[in-house]
């Protein structure tokens, strides 16, 4: 998974895994025992904690779409930037429209699957827009 080409299959079929409303569609591009924490928050570790963080956004924007942005291959890591565009309808939403972009560190196993991303995004604007919405 050190092609560039090959990286770049992998993070618009991810982007397009969070656009499903499967969850288990975005675990399934992470390792067995493969973390996701956001704003170095906690890790979800494990494909089924993986699946209820993926749950949780699919459940609170029912019609989210994930953009892929760009990836920047780095030493170690490769960040995946992302745009999330949704209206925020689930459970207790207040139905404001989001339109937030960040990125995830990965770390990609030899099996070409995410061992570790650690997610990123200004979480002051998305509160905010989760509040009062986002002008499009």
């Amino acid at each position: 998974m050190n092609d560039l080409a090959g990286l770049t299959k992998f993070a618009t079929r991810y982007a397009e895994a969070w656009c499903s409303q499967n969850p288990a569609s975005v675990a399934a591009f992470f390792a067995e025992n493969g973390s996701l924490s956001v704003n170095d928050g906690p890790p979800a570790v494990g494909r089924a904690a993986i699946v209820e963080i993926a749950r949780g956004f699919m459940r609170d924007f029912p019609d989210m779409i994930v953009t892929f942005n760009k990836l920047e291959p780095q030493s170690n890591v490769i960040a995946f930037h992302w745009t999330l565009v949704g209206t925020n309808t689930g459970p207790g939403g207040m139905g404001k429209r989001v339109r937030i972009s960040g990125y995830e560190l990965w770390e990609i196993d030899n099996d070409g699957l995410i061992v570790e991303s650690k997610g990123h995004l200004d979480a002051a604007e998305y509160q905010r827009q989760l509040k009062l919405g986002v002008d499009e």
